[in-house]
Order: structure tokens, then sequence, then C-alpha cells
């Protein structure tokens, strides 16, 4: 595994509707980065009253020292599964951050500035099973996360799912990466985009 980056504090929101798999997503994504990397690691959820189709969200926050607030409060990464999720946290980002949608679902985005792929139609036609969309989308998170190493990631998917389901999912984790790379280019320049903009933002609000 590569050396570990240093993180001072890094804020991210899975959300979207209930059936979609993120609050098993945050956590498996939480449990890779401290016990897959080392890093300090907090998740939370949140859930509607509705199994399906209401509300759900996951936040992860994850530093190189003990994080003292364990909520979100900026993000540095929006994942939007649904319109009304990408309505509702859009405005919780910080200027730096990034907006993740799934481009099918997410058709008005409130920014011009934004990355998306068709994760539902991917985890249907591409892997044949919508369980698995949730794995697709971490695929894609760990290309975007320039600390994440993909190994890690990996072995700690395996090691939160049945073994009966590896195969699938290791698919479906591997679509989500490839995707992602192919379609938005190297994460570190990504968020020295993103940095650059949200710096000549608040230089023009000046």
């Amino acid at each position: 595994m590569k050396k570990l980056q240093h993180i001072e504090r890094f804020e991210m929101r899975l959300s979207g509707t209930g059936g979609q798999g993120l609050i098993t997503l945050g956590r498996m994504l939480g449990y890779a980065l401290a016990i897959g990397h080392g890093y300090y690691a907090t998740q939370t959820q949140s859930y509607g009253p509705e199994a399906r189709g209401g509300s759900s969200r996951a936040d992860v926050v994850v530093s190189s020292k003990p994080i003292s607030y364990p909520k979100t409060e900026n993000l540095d990464l929006l994942v939007a599964l649904s319109q009304q999720a990408c309505n509702s946290y859009y405005h919780y980002m910080k200027r730096s951050g990034i907006l993740l949608v799934d481009s099918q679902l997410v058709q008005q985005p409130p920014t011009n500035v934004y990355l998306g792929l068709p994760f539902t139609e991917m985890a249907t036609k591409k892997i044949g099973n919508p369980m698995t969309l949730n794995t697709i989308v971490l695929g894609a998170v760990t290309h975007l996360l320039p600390f994440a190493d993909v190994k890690a990631m990996r072995t700690a998917l395996l090691e939160n799912l049945p073994k009966k389901i590896h195969e699938v999912n290791l698919k479906a984790f591997n679509l989500g990466l490839k995707q992602a790379k192919q379609k938005f280019g190297d994460a570190p320049n990504l968020w020295q985009s993103a940095e650059a903009g949200a710096e000549a933002e608040a230089d023009f609000s000046d």
C-alpha cells in the first residue's frame, strides 16, 4: 500500500433514496479508510421513515488526526443519487468541493461544475444486478479520493460482504473505478481544478 497522505479533515456525504444501499456504502467506505488505510474515520447515517423511496444518507469524516467532531459541516465530496438529495445537500458543500451524481437521476444539477455517471443504469445493464449500485459508486469514489489505495479498498469490500456475492461486487467495483478513470481523468487534477475554481470565485465575490 502506498504511503498515507496527510489529511487534516475530509468530509463526504453519500445521499439518495432508501434502497440504494447508501448506509452499507458509508459503512464500507468508513471501514476501508480506518481499518484498511489506518486513518481516523467516523461514519454517521440518516434515513427517512420509508424503507425504500424515502431519503437516505451516510456521512463519512476522515483525518490523519483524532476527529473531535464526528458529523459533517462542510462537504469536500457530495455523492447525490437522486434529484432531491442533490437539491437538499448541495449548499453544504465547500466551494472547492466536488459533486458526483447519477447522471440519469439528477438531470438538473444546481451547478454546471459536477461529475456524473449513470450508476443505476450501469448496475442494471452492465452488471445485471441493481443491488450492486453502491459498489459501483464505491469504485468511482475510490478513484476520486487521491488518498485511497485501490487494493485496500477492494480488500475492505470483500471483508464486509458475504463470500457468495464477492465476484459480482468485485466486478461492480472495478466497473465504477474504470468508468471514473475514463470519464473524469486524473483525480489530483480534479481537486486542483476545484480549488482553483473556488479561489477564482472568492476573488470575484470580493
